[in-house]
Order: structure tokens, then sequence, then C-alpha cells
């Protein structure tokens, strides 16, 4: 019971401190409140040791199946915690582009780039409405607990769309909102039928929901 509480209480901080300045909306399908978005003092939460077993982010990477030569992008990739694992799984022939509105988590990724000497990712500054991913260029888009963040939802599920090739898949990692044990703040959790709902209004497919991790969903949408 200390332990769950003492998850709980990390959860709550690092989602409530740095947080960047916003108003949230509401998505006009689920009415679905838009979570504020974890600003780059948060980043520390990021790379917290916990979170190996908290998430299982190795369980996440190789139910995606990445191969080597992919060219994938990471939509809220912050300090690169999933971006370089990808990176090394796609291989030298592969590409992956981190996308992120902050400069500051792009600042932090970059770091992580000349630390570990890594050659393909390339970092993006994204906007609100666009992550300004190339068009017809990607084989995978990877979001770990970013989408129920985004202010304007429909618009960057447009972009991706376009970024994606016909065959490409886009990829949510979400805290199951369908248990309130999980100890994260409702906002920052989603259901299927909220994903499921959102998501396919803009051209999109759910293929396949994968329950394999401790507290998250794995929902794989194809692109229509």
């Amino acid at each position: 019971m200390h332990k769950r509480a003492g998850l709980a209480l990390v959860a709550l901080l690092a989602l409530t401190v740095g947080l960047v300045a916003q108003s949230t909306g509401v998505h006009p399908l689920s009415g679905r409140r838009f979570a504020q978005v974890m600003g780059y003092q948060g980043a520390d939460w990021l790379e917290r040791n916990e979170r190996v077993e908290e998430e299982r982010p190795d369980v996440a990477l190789s139910a995606l199946q990445l191969t080597a030569g992919a060219v994938v992008a990471d939509v809220g990739a912050g300090s690169g915690y999933m971006t370089a694992p990808m990176a090394k799984l796609v291989g030298p022939s592969g590409r992956v582009y981190a996308s992120d509105i902050q400069p500051e988590m792009l600042a932090l990724l970059q770091q992580r780039i000349v630390r570990d000497k890594i050659t393909n990712i390339v970092p993006v500054l994204g906007t609100i409405d666009d992550p300004k991913l190339p068009v017809n260029t990607l084989d995978l888009i990877l979001m770990v607990d970013v989408y129920h963040e985004f202010q304007q939802p429909q618009r960057m599920l447009r972009r991706m769309h376009e970024a994606l090739k016909p065959e490409g898949r886009l990829v949510l990692l979400e805290y199951r909102k369908e248990d309130p044990s999980i100890p994260i703040r409702p906002e920052h959790k989603m259901s299927v039928a909220e994903a499921k709902l959102e998501v396919e209004a803009e051209g999109f497919t759910l293929a396949k929901v994968e329950n394999m991790l401790p507290r998250q969903h794995i929902l794989i949408f194809t692109r229509r």
C-alpha cells in the first residue's frame, strides 16, 4: 500500500509541475477533456527508473515488430526515452523522426544523440496542430502517453495520416481509463472506446488492441 501511494504521488507531481501554460479544450466527438501538456521541467519523470517496471517499454517496442530499414516517427518524443531504442531497432539504414513542440525537450534529445553517438534520429520541432513530418514517408508513428495531451487532435491526426505510407501504422500507448486503480490522473488516461471514436474519424481503422503491458493499452491503427 505504501509503495502504491508513493507511485501515485510521483505521478501526480510529475503531471502538475512544469505544465505548459494553456487552456484545455474538449473533443467534439467523445466529449473528452484534453489533458495539459507536461512541460520540459518534468523531463526527469520520463527517465525515472521505475518506468521499466511500470510501462515495460521493451515489451511495447517488441510488439511493434520494427524492422531494419523502416522509417518511423516518435511524436511527443520528449527527451528521447523511446526514440533511442527505436533507432536501434530500425538500424543504420532506417530513420526515426523525433517530433516535439518544446525546443527544450529536443535539446535534451540532442544531448542523448551526441552522448550515445546515434546517427539515424532526426529531431523535428512541431506545433500544436502539425508534427511537421514528411508526407507519405513513414511506416509507423508512435505516441507514448501523448495523444491525450493534444490540444488539436483532429488536425494532428490529419497531418499524421498524410505522413504515413498507405500501409502505415499509427500506434498509441495510453494508460487504461477502464482501470481506476492505475495511479494516474483521469485526464491522462484513455479508454479504447474514446481512442477508437476519435482516431477512426480521421481516416484510420483500429486493427489491434494489445493489453500485455502493466498499465497501458497498445492501440494499433492502420491508415485507410
